[in-house]
């Protein structure tokens, strides 16, 4: 079968028997330009920081929708904006700094500078010195204004868009995404500190990742051996109605030693021998009545909202390139925790990020796919675990959130590009 028509079979049959994606979508350039304008340029809401991060007027965060860098700011009036972070003099970066305070923002290269919304209020030399020089009669500072974002916040998480035609970010959403993110965002919250993670791979084979139940309990020992997750948990795999964003939950309580041994068999994962020197690390407290231990929350395209026992955190990606991104852990915790919940909090900071004791092992499952992948023109993945289709369901034993990412990725991308 000719690559055109794989790519055929490829768009003609979306989820209907399995899924298969053509691994050149994680290692073909044109595939990565093609997302930077059809997904984070296009009709998207991307995550770019929490409120409070930002906290004061005159806060800034610098950071990413794709790999465009963007500014992240709270003006005077309390209001927040997103602004493209290149000069509209000669493209320098505006803001090289990653976070901090000021009144206005200032291109270091010739000091043109902006207010907090992204509007230029001042060009040095402007109408010349001593009558020479300066800027063209016609000047119009009104049309030299950072490029300004759509903004929206939903439960303290600020989302930016490109497009001026997208639904509203509440709607791109949708209701299931949002009742988890007030879930969580429950009160005021307090930013505990930032972990990043650099990881050789494309960034959809991450979002592959945190749509997949299937894996947790087999790649991750301590998952498993220690009873935070186990596919044998009480759990659900849902979805919005568009199938963007995936919800995976699961219950601690719902083990049941005795059969999740007979379950797992002599799996590599699951070891009773294993001990805990300090047991401290498990040592939590029951904060949701809803009595969910585990809340893996991944919106379309770049963000995670996570809850693992008492860890609290956003996990955004950024672009670098086809084979490498970066993952941005912030965590967090409430406002009015008391300093033993803070400390439990800290401490089990140290199951995720990039040296945790879990979601290490995802960042290098994501290198050891892209590694095998590198040249492959035409051959694809097999993911059809659950069924084959992109479908909610009431156990953790399925793909079909990560079907449901491919289904989107398809409208939006297309399998359909020739190798260069």
């Amino acid at each position: 079968m000719s690559i055109r028509q794989q790519t055929d079979a490829f768009d003609q049959a979306p989820s209907t028997a399995g899924c298969r994606v053509p691994y050149r979508v994680f290692t073909d350039r044109q595939y990565y330009d093609r997302e930077q304008e059809n997904i984070f340029k296009g009709n998207c809401w991307s995550f770019v920081g929490l409120e409070a991060e930002v906290p004061q007027a005159g806060d800034f965060k610098s950071t990413f929708v794709g790999e465009t860098p963007v500014i992240l700011t709270r003006d005077s009036d309390g209001s927040l904006h997103v602004v493209v972070n290149r000069c509209a003099h000669r493209g320098a970066l505006v803001c090289r700094e990653m976070r901090g305070n000021r009144a206005s923002l200032e291109c270091v290269y010739h000091q043109w500078a902006y207010d907090l919304k992204g509007n230029l209020i001042g060009v040095p030399f402007r109408r010349g010195l001593k009558g020479q020089g300066g800027m063209p009669g016609d000047f119009d500072m009104s049309q030299h204004n950072l490029r300004q974002l759509r903004t929206e916040t939903v439960g303290g998480l600020v989302f930016a868009s490109f497009s001026e035609t997208v639904e509203s970010c509440r709607d791109f959403l949708g209701p299931i995404v949002v009742e988890q993110i007030e879930r969580i965002m429950c009160k005021p919250i307090t930013v505990l500190g930032d972990q990043r993670q650099r990881i050789r791979g494309n960034w959809k084979l991450y979002a592959e990742n945190t749509r997949d139940p299937y894996h947790a309990s087999l790649l991750h020992l301590f998952h498993n051996t220690f009873g935070l997750y186990r596919s044998t948990q009480t759990g659900e795999a849902l979805m919005d109605a568009n199938k963007r964003h995936s919800l995976l939950y699961s219950i601690a309580a719902s083990n049941d030693d005795a059969a999740d041994k007979q379950a797992y068999g002599d799996a590599r994962t699951f070891d009773t021998e294993f001990k805990l020197q300090d047991m401290s690390l498990l040592k939590g407290r029951q904060e949701f009545a809803d009595n969910v231990t585990l809340v893996i929350l991944a919106v379309y395209p770049n963000l995670v909202l996570q809850q693992i026992q008492n860890t609290l955190a956003v996990r955004q990606t950024v672009t670098y390139g086809p084979d490498e991104f970066e993952l941005v852990w912030t965590h967090f915790g409430y406002q009015d925790d008391d300093a033993e919940m803070q400390a439990i909090r800290l401490k089990q900071a140290n199951l995720i990020g990039p040296a945790g004791l879990i979601s290490m092992e995802d960042g290098e499952a994501v290198e050891i796919v892209q590694d095998a992948i590198v040249g492959e023109a035409s051959a694809t993945s097999y993911i059809a675990m659950g069924g084959g289709r992109a479908e909610d369901a009431d156990h953790l034993v399925t793909e079909g959130a990560i079907i449901g990412f491919w289904d989107n990725y398809r409208e939006m991308v297309g399998f359909d590009l020739e190798p260069a």
